[in-house]
């Protein structure tokens, strides 16, 4: 069976899984506690996405509406904490237990990363002389084009 089925298969169960799991959440701790539940994490996503997802929608939508170019991307790829944190706000908002819980594992990705920065095991941080290091694989060369009123054996100092 090929990812496509097994996900249409996940997207299809999800609901009676949900189900499922808010019968067993209300038999243990009552029905009226199982729904509070539910809409406080549904209204906590609507904070995750009001407070922290406002920009990181600008930037998909522009992406889209690019076409997801080559830098539309990158800028994306660039902002890839911000588009868990999105992605956590929309399982949050979903009804569900089973979303909720995701979206509570998504929000400690960049906890564990802002940990691991305090702990020193990420990355060095980033030189103060305005040089970037990249990677082969990150950057191409581009010829210096002629700029406008400038004689074309000159270089700018």
């Amino acid at each position: 069976m090929n990812v496509a089925k097994w996900l249409l298969l996940a997207v299809l169960a999800l609901p009676l899984l949900e189900v499922a799991v808010f019968i067993a959440v209300a038999s243990a701790y009552g029905f009226f506690q199982a729904l509070g539940l539910l809409i406080l994490g549904s209204l906590a996503g609507v904070m995750v996405l009001r407070h922290a997802g406002g920009n990181h929608i600008a930037r998909v939508r522009m992406a889209v509406s690019e076409g997801l170019n080559q830098s539309s991307f990158t800028a994306l790829q660039a902002d890839s904490s911000g588009g868990l944190i999105l992605l956590a706000g929309i399982l949050l908002v979903i009804p569900g237990f089973i979303t909720d819980g995701l979206a509570l594992l998504v929000l400690l990705v960049p906890l564990w990363r802002a940990l691991g920065d305090r702990l020193g095991l990420r990355a060095p941080p980033a030189r103060t002389d305005g040089v970037v290091d990249l990677e082969p694989e990150q950057w191409r060369r581009v010829d210096d084009p002629v700029l406008p009123g400038r004689p074309p054996g000159e270089r700018e100092r």
